[in-house]
């Protein structure tokens, strides 16, 4: 996993902790989030990571008058030589391991229904048809939190399906001044595949059977249990359930297993706890009006862990 944070870091400059979430994501095996203004690389890192893992990669930009068909795959009605017709599916770009779907919030709620519900069951039935979606199969999508004219907003049952939320912030200055002088040179930098699909799927069974301590796991239970509307959060409107817990369960180890260690530990959950768990919580408006954010009552609830 070294050789492969260092091929990242061949194009992705800047954005150590953006890149470490993701790939907690991918080894984790679940599908991320990526907010964040235009220009921050989000495409730039998927197309890196399909290289870097040797899987086939595939980007959607959805728009308004995308339909579920663009996505899953349609039917078409085939004739054959002497007049004999029946159907053939052709698949749409959901069928492959590494999908970017672009600016998801701008597609209608029924196109982006039917992506997470692939995302979750990792398979489509088309006119009755189950069709079984590759391994490992992730999504990366992205959106900008910006611009909202035109949206349509993930309600919070389809954004509790997204293993984390990655906030995509600017890169420092240092960051930026290596951006300039390598990305606008004569020669393009390129990046080699480190490793395949298959080795991915291997290490994504191999964080399940990673041990976890009981005082990590009582730093979950804590953690999640304590985010959780009620009498001592009464900033909290909606709070996060089992799924947060699972994926913390599933960070933890595959951070470890990222950087070579075989237990992990409860600075693993303080660390993931705000990606895991930004999407999956609502404050009240009044704690909004007041300047308060998701990301600072999870700072001070890892405080109290």
């Amino acid at each position: 996993m070294a050789r492969v944070r260092a091929e990242i870091g061949k194009r992705i400059f800047g954005q150590d902790r953006v890149v470490e979430e993701t790939l907690v994501t991918l080894l984790s095996g679940g599908h991320a989030l990526l907010v964040g203004v235009p220009g921050l690389a989000k495409t730039l890192l998927v197309e890196t990571l399909g290289t870097v893992f040797g899987l086939t990669e595939k980007r959607v930009q959805f728009t308004p008058d995308l339909l579920p068909a663009d996505i899953l795959g349609s039917e078409v009605l085939d004739e054959d030589a002497e007049g004999r017709r029946e159907f053939r599916f052709i698949p749409g770009p959901v069928f492959s391991q590494l999908l970017m779907a672009d600016e998801i919030n701008r597609a209608s709620p029924r196109t982006q229904s039917a992506l997470l519900q692939a995302m979750q069951e990792r398979e489509v039935s088309i006119a009755g048809t189950r069709h079984p979606l590759p391994e490992p199969f992730h999504v990366l999508a992205t959106q900008n939190p910006i611009e909202q004219e035109g949206t349509y907003p993930l309600p919070e049952a389809q954004l509790d399906r997204f293993f984390m939320q990655i906030n995509v912030d600017y890169p420092d200055r240092d960051a930026e001044r290596e951006i300039l002088l390598r990305t606008t040179g004569a020669e393009e930098i390129a990046t080699r595949q480190i490793m395949s699909g298959a080795a991915l799927h291997g290490l994504q069974q191999l964080v399940r059977r990673l041990p976890v301590g009981e005082s990590v796991v009582e730093a979950i239970l804590t953690l999640v249990r304590s985010a959780r509307p009620g009498d001592k959060n009464p900033e909290i409107v909606w709070g996060p359930g089992p799924r947060a817990a699972q994926a913390l369960m599933l960070g933890v180890r595959a951070r470890a297993l990222l950087d070579g260690r075989f237990v992990p530990s409860v600075e693993d959950v303080i660390a993931l706890a705000a990606p895991v768990m930004r999407h999956r919580m609502a404050l009240g408006f009044a704690a909004r009006a007041d300047g308060l954010e998701v990301d600072m009552v999870i700072d001070r609830l890892c405080r109290d862990l």
